[in-house]
């Protein structure tokens, strides 16, 4: 409940602040959000399944936010950042999808 509540603030002063994104944050921000939605798929599997710790959320979340926006920031340094984001998004994507599959057939029984 405390979640829901949370989201829903930060959702309404996302639209009444209308915040800027720094220069500097862009090419991170879209690797951030897709680490972070597959913590928050990953949550939604594990309660499903019995398992969730909100530890281990808060630890996988951070975390999947801090390594991704570090490989496309070591990418940038080599010079091959828009090919290590791809990379990042298709691995991610890919939990992200197989976490979604899980809860489907968990819920629909299929």
């Amino acid at each position: 409940m405390i979640a829901a509540v949370g989201l829903l603030v930060g959702i309404i002063l996302g639209v009444i602040l209308q915040p800027d994104v720094p220069l500097w944050m862009q090419p991170y921000l879209p690797i951030a959000v897709v680490a972070a939605l597959d913590a928050v798929f990953g949550a939604a599997r594990a309660l499903l399944d019995g398992v969730f710790d909100d530890r281990v959320f808060v630890i996988s979340f951070l975390s999947n936010v801090v390594v991704a926006a570090l490989l496309v920031f070591l990418g940038d340094q080599l010079g091959v950042g828009a090919q290590i984001s791809t990379g990042v998004v298709v691995v991610l994507a890919m939990r992200i999808f197989a976490n979604v599959a899980a809860i489907r057939r968990r819920l629909l029984k299929a």
